[in-house]
C-alpha cells in the first residue's frame, strides 16, 4: 500500500477486504487499447451481365393491388385510394388522367400514360363508368370484369376474356361544350359573343 497518501492507509486498513477489490489498480487504471481487427475483406467486383433485357419492360403488380373493395351489381369494383371532393365527370367529359392498366389474373402491366386526355365515350365501358366517381385529384382502383372490358377479343397484349385493372388519378376534366370552346380557340375561330348592353 505504498502508492496511498499516509491519511488513505488509516482508511484504506478500515475497509472491508471486497471493497479494496473494488479500488482500481496501478494496473487497471492504464487504459488497454482494443485489439487490431484484421481489415475487411475487399467486397467482390460486380461482374457484367450481358443478357439483353427483353422489351418492353413488363412489371408485375402485387396480387393485394389487383383487388377492390366495393363491388356494383354490374360487376365492376371499386377502390377509392385517394378520395377527392368537387364535380366528377360525366358520361361524355374528355379526361385528363395518368394511368396504370394491368391483368387481373397474372398482375402483368399492358399500357400505362400520363397526362393523357381520354374522350369517356371512347374508351371501355368499365373504365368510363369507373372514372364517373371520382372527382379531380382524386385516385381510384378499378377492377373491370372481361364483359365490361375487351370481352372474348383479345386487344393487342390483352387475351380474350381478361378481367382487367386500372389504377387513375384524374388531373382534370371537360364538358364536351368546354372541349369545343377549346377547339375554336386553338383553331382561330371567333368565339359565340353574347349580347352586350347597349353603350350610352
Amino acid at each position: 500500500m505504498n502508492h496511498f497518501p499516509r491519511a488513505m492507509r488509516h482508511f484504506v486498513s478500515a475497509m472491508p477486504l471486497s471493497l479494496l477489490v473494488l479500488l482500481p489498480s496501478a494496473e487497471a487504471a492504464t487504459v488497454r487499447k482494443p485489439a487490431a481487427r484484421p481489415p475487411a475483406a475487399a467486397p467482390k467486383p460486380i461482374v457484367a451481365n450481358n443478357s439483353i433485357i427483353p422489351l418492353p419492360l413488363k412489371p408485375i403488380v402485387p396480387a393485394a393491388q389487383r383487388l377492390c373493395g366495393v363491388r356494383e351489381p354490374s360487376g365492376l369494383g371499386y377502390t377509392m385510394l385517394r378520395p377527392a371532393t368537387g364535380p366528377m365527370p360525366s358520361a361524355d367529359a374528355t379526361v385528363l388522367v395518368n394511368y396504370i392498366g394491368y391483368l387481373a389474373a397474372t398482375g402483368e402491366m399492358f399500357d400505362q400514360g400520363m397526362r393523357s386526355p381520354l374522350p369517356l365515350d371512347g374508351v371501355i365501358p368499365g373504365f368510363a363508368q369507373g372514372l364517373q366517381k371520382v372527382g379531380r385529384t382524386g385516385v381510384i382502383r378499378l377492377c373491370i370484369p372481361a364483359a365490361m372490358g375487351y370481352g372474348d377479343q383479345a386487344s393487342g397484349p390483352i387475351p380474350a376474356n381478361s378481367d382487367l385493372v386500372f389504377q387513375i388519378e384524374l388531373l382534370d376534366f371537360r364538358t364536351p361544350a368546354e372541349m369545343e370552346e377549346m377547339r375554336k380557340a386553338t383553331s382561330g375561330e371567333p368565339a359565340p359573343q353574347q349580347d352586350a348592353p347597349p353603350q350610352p
